[in-house]
């Protein structure tokens, strides 16, 4: 079987310490048997290497055999699929536990703005009962949670709207407990729509032939109803009626418009993406970059910052500051994490360190290193496993890498992972996708933008800078906005190519 240069990699076993100090035998064997499983089958034996455990095509033989022995036969699985269990999946407690709690959550907070001529709504209570007429004796049709999403198709009066569910279900809820999705943008002519109707304040409302609490009654309006009056003054209204026309009082009469949930839709935030990797000195011109922000009035974010702005706007109104940036960086070793550390540290800013999961143990970053990281306010995030460009691999490896990544850095930081610099800067459709999937809110990419929107959470552009890069540049993205991208020029050096790699510098 023949691979590529970067799957036929030699992939290392990491060793994993709980805090207690004790090996979790279990998740050792997922890394053996699932890592090696996907990734390494059909490898030829690698050249042995200090505090480096090799495996042979004969070594991952014996562990596929060993697991069909353990497990028995007829369950299904196939030894080249990822073996992690999802939270609330129902497979075996012994397998690692990938966290998908937060993922549905995700999914929403990345939608994009209603089109125009949708109803997208929002639930906005704890649950929402679905029922099968407007009222609330009738059957259930379905339960929605806090965050689902929902179609308003009707509303039936000012208590009642009738919706279809993603599923294709249609039922009723309280429109109590619902809200509409609009971008800033939107709210004036969403609010506008409902200019003029009314709806019945009261258990039931006489109509009456003419304007007069006298005149003759000929019938009446329930509660909740809505109206639209044809006209009205301070005591009387005139409204449609029974293929007619009649009078209510005005007092029993409140303006009517669904409750909105205003979310901001694009963000004017640069993130500074530091490659470590490259050989231009560019943890060394960090320090410069920092306190030149900092003397230019820049607040300083990380992805976790960002995380807590969405996640907070969904419950009410939220902004970035006028003037920040997310500093974040990759490539992050054991050669280099102690200075990184240390120049963060003295700055007196925090950032969002994307790590490399094989690189985590014998030979490598230390579990109490990365420990050390999260205590001292970094933003641990995934760097994912091996660092090969994600873009290659099959779904099979693509998952693997990305939730076995997630997997091993929250059980070391005891704190979600919720973000990915995607290697290289290689991200496509297929990629974001399975991200999201994993359980992943942002993905780093490496379009060199300043704003961005939420349908573009898992494909976030970013700056990536450069050593050469001076302080004055580096200010200049934050000051620069939309056209900070515009004095810039793809830098192709011989590296650059051979790493599939592209850094910016100043044209």
């Amino acid at each position: 079987m023949v691979r590529s240069p970067s799957t036929r990699r030699r992939y290392e076993s990491v060793s994993r310490r709980h805090r207690h100090g004790s090996v979790t035998r279990p998740f050792v064997a997922f890394l053996l048997i699932a890592s090696f499983g996907i990734l390494f089958a059909g490898c030829g034996s690698p050249p042995p290497e200090e505090d480096v455990f090799t495996f042979t095509e004969d070594d991952v033989a014996r562990f596929r055999e060993l697991a069909r022995s353990s497990e028995g036969t007829g369950t299904g699985e196939t030894m080249g699929e990822p073996r992690i269990e999802r939270t609330g999946s129902g497979a075996r407690s012994s397998l690692p536990k990938l966290d998908l709690s937060m993922a549905k959550t995700y999914s929403a907070i990345r939608s994009g703005p209603t089109g125009v001529g949708q109803e997208l709504y929002r639930v906005t209570n704890a649950y929402l009962n679905v029922r099968s007429e407007a009222k609330v004796t009738a059957g259930e049709v379905a339960r929605l949670s806090q965050g689902d999403q929902l179609t308003v198709l009707d509303f039936i009066d000012a208590a009642w709207a009738k919706a279809k569910l993603d599923d294709g279900k249609e039922g009723y809820v309280s429109t109590r407990y619902i809200a509409k999705l609009v971008s800033e943008e939107q709210l004036a002519a969403e609010r506008k729509k409902y200019e003029g109707v009314y709806f019945v304040d009261f258990g039931f409302l006489n109509v009456r032939k003419s304007p007069d609490a006298g005149s003759e009654k000929i019938g009446e309006l329930p509660g909740q109803a809505l109206v639209r009056p044809i006209s009205l003054d301070k005591v009387w209204a005139r409204v449609p009626f029974a293929n007619g026309e009649g009078y209510v009082a005005v007092q029993y009469l409140s303006p009517f418009a669904p409750q909105f949930l205003v979310r901001q839709e694009t963000y004017k935030l640069p993130i500074l993406h530091y490659k470590l990797a490259s050989a231009d000195n560019t943890l060394a011109a960090l320090r410069g970059h920092i306190t030149a922000l900092k003397q230019a009035g820049v607040t300083v974010w990380t992805l976790r910052d960002l995380r807590q702005l969405v996640l907070t706007q969904e419950d009410r109104d939220a902004r970035v500051p006028p003037k920040a940036v997310v500093l974040a960086l990759s490539d992050v070793t054991a050669k280099n994490v102690q200075e990184v550390s240390q120049t963060l540290n003295a700055a007196g800013v925090s950032a969002t360190l994307f790590l490399k999961t094989a690189d985590i143990g014998i030979g490598g970053i230390t579990e109490k290193t990365v420990l050390s990281l999260s205590a001292n306010g970094f933003d641990v995030q995934s760097g994912g496993h091996t660092g090969d460009d994600l873009r290659s691999l099959t779904n099979a490896q693509l998952q693997l890498e990305l939730e076995q990544s997630r997997v091993l850095l929250e059980e070391m930081t005891g704190k979600p992972i919720f973000a990915v610099g995607y290697p290289i800067g290689g991200v496509n459709e297929r990629v974001a996708q399975l991200a999201g999937e994993s359980g992943y809110l942002f993905g780093i990419g490496s379009a060199p933008e300043t704003s961005f929107g939420r349908t573009q959470f898992l494909r976030l552009p970013s700056f990536i800078v450069s050593g050469s890069m001076t302080p004055e540049d580096v200010v200049g993205i934050v000051k620069g906005g939309e056209q900070a991208s515009v004095g810039y020029k793809f830098n192709a050096t011989p590296r650059n190519l051979r790493t599939k790699s592209v850094y910016l510098a100043f044209a």
